[in-house]
């Protein structure tokens, strides 16, 4: 089987009932079930939400998103063969971890297929609640800048690039645009600081400013038991996103859960143990393909510039890029999630009809 029929890079198309429109991000699709639907598999399968909860099938694709932009390879590859795969195996994996530490739960109810996730709907906090261990990135730039104060933490004088930080600190910034916040811009992922989420906690969608605290909690305690365990893999946890919702369950208890993705190659940054104390940085996450891409458009100021992206655009549009490109990064996308889960990744050979079988004869949800 050709290479590019492994890839789902299609996800929003699948005949699953809805009667609402599907939900098309970057890289999951979301399909809402009818009332009926949603009504009959929380009864079927004693999901432990509220009779008459709305759920969703989420489907992940093996596209690969960076600097804003989709990217596809030559021979028709329109994404990286096992990523989606790899994604949700290591979400999978953090989120029962989680739970085995008595931490929050999260929004997934059932695992149909490697590519496929049952969940709850939620109401999102609108918030993108980063961590960070070591200074880099958007971090580091911008430090080099003269910038001391991030997102009201006062950072000290002297620290290198790709140091490791005196304490892990919490930089949030909106998810998406939110309107009338005093001193938040009205944009999408921008920096704010703790007093603007205890200020404005409603309009953050925080139920109280307890649960601000909680938040937090449940973000130090996620990212220690990540970067802990990575550590018995001699990898770096260098920083990471979580995102978080409320949801009601079978009791009425409305409770804060863990959302999306977490502690993946997508959502974080993970480096090798190995090659940083030898003053390396190897990534195992997307900042590679970032670099990758960094070093092979002859102008990286397209791909930095955020004043170029019509440029930004066709550079994603008009360049398949090089096979061996899109094939390096599936190897860092599935090398790290055997090694986190212990399990193989194992490209599906056709999956978006393996999907559509198992949709149809275990849940019902294609007619």
């Amino acid at each position: 089987m050709n290479l590019a029929d492994q890839v789902l890079a299609v996800n929003d198309d699948l005949p699953i009932r809805t009667d609402k429109p599907v939900h098309s991000g970057k890289v999951r699709s979301v399909y809402w079930l009818t009332e009926a639907d949603s009504r009959r598999l929380i009864q079927q399968k004693g999901y432990n939400v509220q009779p008459d909860a709305p759920l969703a099938i989420m489907i992940i694709s093996d596209r690969i998103s960076a600097f804003d932009c989709i990217w596809h390879g030559e021979g028709g590859l329109k994404g990286v063969p096992g990523k989606g795969a790899a994604l949700n195996a290591i979400s999978n994996h953090w989120f029962k971890l989680f739970k085995d530490n008595g931490l929050a739960d999260s929004h997934i109810l059932d695992i149909p297929h490697p590519f496929v996730w049952i969940v709850q709907k939620a109401k999102p906090v609108m918030v993108e609640a980063i961590c960070r261990q070591y200074i880099t990135g958007s971090m580091w730039r911008a430090y080099t800048q003269g910038e001391r104060q991030f997102c009201g933490i006062q950072l000290p004088e002297g620290l290198k690039k790709n140091q490791k930080l005196p304490q892990l600190l919490m930089t949030p910034s909106t998810k998406g645009i939110l309107k009338d916040i005093p001193n938040v811009p009205e944009a999408d992922d921008v920096n704010v600081t703790r007093e603007d989420l205890i200020n404005n906690y409603q309009a953050f969608n925080f139920r109280n400013t307890d649960d601000i605290n909680y938040y937090e909690k449940l973000l130090a305690d996620g990212f220690t038991v990540i970067s802990d365990e990575l550590a018995k893999l001699d990898q770096i946890f260098v920083d990471t996103k979580f995102e978080f919702g409320y949801v009601t369950d079978t009791s009425g208890n409305e409770k804060l859960i863990y959302m999306d993705e977490v502690g993946t190659p997508d959502s974080s940054r993970i480096w090798d143990g190995v090659a940083y104390r030898d003053g390396q940085i190897i990534e195992n996450s997307k900042e590679d393909f970032r670099q990758v891409l960094l070093n092979y458009f002859p102008d990286p100021d397209i791909l930095l510039n955020k004043e170029r992206m019509p440029e930004r655009f066709a550079l994603a549009a008009d360049n398949a890029l090089p096979q061996d490109i899109l094939m390096q990064i599936s190897k860092i996308y599935t090398g790290i999630a055997e090694k986190i889960t212990g399990k193989p990744i194992t490209l599906s050979q056709d999956p978006k009809t393996e999907i559509i079988d198992i949709l149809r004869s275990e849940y019902q949800l294609i007619d």
